[in-house]
């Protein structure tokens, strides 16, 4: 701590911060109030999509407790880097162009941190064009970055490179600055230009590369500093905004993964900061340049067999007219393509495309070449990893539909069109199998082995602390064998799955389980989420003995101590308590015996009620049986039209409400009714207009309707009712509707009653018309 000139403040903020996780996890890990590491330590305030209807609080399951808590010392760790300031001693003058340069990247690192600490405070008050503001600044200061890293960076690296990253950094800066500007003013179009020009973030990707590489050759800057700077940038990259910053949203599905990806995302400010501090360092002594050690020759047929082992199903592919290596098959590429973005999906199509044509070829070739250890190593992890994608994809590629055409696939279109024809059998070729590929990659990396075998590295000593403190935080969250954990029922496990999303079926809950699941949905007593099914069972089980005797004192005691009355038992206890179980079946047998008692009582009145006659013979006439009702008084009918408006939007509703029977436009028709009384429903259909009829209706009213496609058919979707078709034998075109109206009272339980009658008959005109008003009551 000394070595640095603010070290003992920044040692103090961090133990803190670390203290303050530390605390709070263990908080999280033995009680149900996990949702304060989670807004720490990710800084989301954004808890709307975490919580369950009525809840304020959610539960953080153990085992994402113990991802958090490392997470928080990662942070911590980043503190102590940005704040500890430069080494001490007196400042190393390298000129103005190196101070300013120093400026700028203290303000860079400034501008991330009011970022990620004002966050809360922003969403909070929904300062959202804070937002823009700090994203023009911190685009002129990145700007100003660029071209003082190219001044730097004279005399220390090639005159090409330096001219490619001042390229490369302004197009980035400048399209940066642009997007936040038409974006705060809603140039939408002018915006995504601005998207394209920076290429969704690769033109800065390309240019902190740049940097990196000038880094690795100044003697001012330490390798470590370097590493931490590729370590950045691979996480920009798994990112799907491409963007490293600590937020996000999401639990638990994949958004959850991209949260902690965030929250882990220091390194980039780490870096900057390194890379100030290192600015002012003392010069280090100059190091004898030393040529990197090549490994022997060989000789080619082996080296050969490598290189030429991935053009053999890149060739067999571009024999048949295909160029892709994976292509639209397997879960990693639909991941990437439907929840990792644009940008990624663009970058996954040129992988593949690379991989696809024979490039690795020339990788393995330029290793066989120049045989160093770092570049073989570089080529067999690569190969490796590429290999193991391949085979992931071939066993998780699934058959294509039979309807397979221009939007065959959701997520990012990356594909050209036309690239997938179906064959004569209607099958769809995609190429050969990517395990072909995996298996020449995989091949060739081993040759590469076994040809230039890489030296073992020196074990470093201070490497020997940080695996020994990880291996004794791990055994302080393992159980002893006396407190081992029993199956766990969480309150995830007891939703039903719904198959629509493609969510596997669940598997059929015990008798223990499903008990567990309603006193977990009951919220009548509170168990954390990681308590165990056998803990759960044992206290219901001391509950049932207390609600069976009924003891008084018991009862009061119960109250007193915990909250708990005996008669809010007795659902949660059901399953398992006997008593209590015969008490929910008379309550449900009672139930059923109402409404057995409601619905016999509506049939009697829709019998007695009197029966239609009509003046002139109608086509078809239907009486419906049984009482109809509705869940919120409306039967309409949608017919789809050419125009496609959404039904939501077209203002039927308020036409029918402002009339006050039926209303209709072209493909729609609506008709208000009560909604928590029978209806008893009359339905017929003449081939020419019947006379109007008002004698023993309450309301009458007939409007103009147009029928697409011969289908009219009035429903209620919401309570399953549904009225047979109004059409003339499925007759397309203009029609007349008059619907008959009754409001009549009931001396049975219903009390009231409804009767509806509705005519339909081919006539032109739009024009609505009421024939008979209600009374008013």
């Amino acid at each position: 701590m000394r070595r640095y000139r603010f070290g003992r403040i920044a040692a103090l903020i961090a133990l803190g911060y670390l203290a303050a996780v530390a605390a709070l996890g263990a908080f999280a890990l033995t009680t149900d109030r996990g949702d304060l590491l989670w807004k720490v330590v990710t800084r989301d305030s954004s808890m709307g999509w975490f919580l369950a209807p009525g809840e304020d609080t959610f539960t953080v399951p153990w085992g994402l407790a113990l991802v958090l808590v490392p997470i928080g010392a990662l942070q911590a760790w980043a503190l102590w880097q940005v704040l500890r300031g430069r080494a001490r001693g007196e400042l190393t003058d390298r000129g103005r162009k190196v101070g300013l340069l120093r400026l700028a990247l203290y303000l860079g690192v400034g501008h991330g941190l009011l970022v990620i600490a004002g966050s809360p405070l922003i969403l909070a008050l929904e300062m959202y064009w804070f937002w823009s503001v700090t994203g023009i600044s911190s685009g002129f200061v990145q700007l100003s970055i660029v071209w003082l890293f190219f001044l730097v960076l004279r005399d220390i690296v090639s005159r090409r490179l330096r001219l490619f990253s001042l390229v490369v950094g302004i197009i980035a800066c400048v399209s940066g600055i642009g997007q936040n500007i038409t974006e705060a003013f809603a140039l939408n179009s002018a915006a995504q230009i601005f998207t394209l020009a920076g290429g969704y973030g690769q033109v800065w990707l390309a240019w902190s590369v740049s940097i990196l590489i000038a880094q690795a050759r100044d003697p001012r800057w330490s390798a470590a500093t370097v590493r931490i700077g590729v370590i950045a940038q691979v996480v920009s990259v798994l990112q799907p905004s491409g963007i490293v910053s600590f937020g996000g949203t999401g639990f638990p599905t994949i958004l959850t993964v991209y949260t902690l990806l965030g929250a882990a995302s220091v390194f980039g400010l780490v870096w900057e900061a390194r890379t100030a501090h290192e600015l002012a360092n003392p010069l280090p002594q100059p190091v004898p340049g030393q040529a990197p050690a090549r490994s022997a020759a060989r000789r080619w047929p082996l080296p050969a067999v490598a290189i030429v082992l991935p053009l053999i199903p890149a060739a067999v592919n571009l024999a048949h007219g295909m160029y892709l290596w994976i292509g639209p098959r397997g879960a990693i590429e639909q991941f990437v393509r439907v929840d990792g973005g644009s940008e990624h999906a663009l970058t996954w199509f040129v992988l593949d495309v690379f991989v696809g044509v024979g490039g690795p070829a020339l990788l393995i070739l330029a290793a066989v070449l120049r045989r160093t250890r770092h570049l073989v190593r570089f080529t067999t992890l690569a190969l490796t990893i590429a290999a193991a994608v391949g085979f992931v994809s071939a066993l998780t590629a699934t058959s294509a539909s039979g309807d397979f055409g221009d939007f065959f696939y959701e997520g990012t279109q990356i594909y050209p069109e036309g690239l997938f024809a179906q064959g004569k059998d209607g099958e769809i070729f995609f190429g050969i199998s990517p395990s072909w590929y995996s298996a020449a990659l995989l091949a060739s990396a081993l040759l590469l082995l076994f040809l230039y075998p890489v030296a073992p590295a020196r074990r470093v000593r201070h490497h020997v602390l940080p695996a020994a403190l990880a291996t004794l935080v791990a055994l302080g969250f393992v159980p002893v064998a006396d407190q081992a954990r029993s199956p766990i029922t969480a309150a995830e496990d007891c939703n039903p799955r719904e198959p629509w999303r493609g969510e596997p079926e669940e598997p059929e809950l015990t008798r223990d389980q499903r008990f567990v699941c309603s006193l977990r949905q009951a919220n009548l007593i509170k168990f954390g989420a990681t308590t165990p099914d056998a803990v759960i069972l044992a206290r219901a089980r001391w509950l049932c003995g207390i609600y069976t005797r009924n003891d008084p004192q018991e009862v009061a005691l119960l109250q007193a101590t915990e909250g708990l009355k005996r008669d809010a038992l007795t659902y949660p206890l059901a399953e398992i308590c006997p008593s209590a179980g015969s008490v929910v079946k008379a309550a449900a047998a009672e139930q059923d015996r109402e409404m057995q008692e409601w619905q016999d009582d509506a049939q009697r009145m829709c019998d007695s009620s009197p029966r239609h006659r009509p003046l002139i013979k109608p086509a078809t006439v239907i009486r419906m049986k049984e009482p109809q009702w509705t869940d919120y008084g409306v039967v309409e009918t949608y017919e789809p039209t050419e125009d496609g408006e959404d039904p939501a939007e077209d203002g039927l509703l308020e036409q029918a409400q402002d009339a006050g029977l039926v209303a209709a436009l072209p493909g729609r028709l609506m008709i208000l009714t009560h909604s928590d009384f029978d209806l008893c429903v009359t339905l017929e259909t003449y081939t020419r207009r019947p006379p109007v009829e008002t004698r023993g209706w309450d309301h009458v009213a007939e409007v103009g309707y147009e029928s697409p496609t011969g289908e009219i058919v009035l429903r209620d979707d919401l309570s399953g009712t549904e009225f047979p078709d109004l059409s003339l034998n499925g007759r397309a075109g203009h029609y007349r509707i008059r619907v008959h109206y009754d409001w009549f009272k009931w001396k049975g339980v219903q009390g009231n009653g409804q009767r509806l009658l509705i005519m339909a008959f081919p006539g032109k005109g739009d024009k609505p018309v009421t024939y008979r008003r209600p009374p008013k009551r």
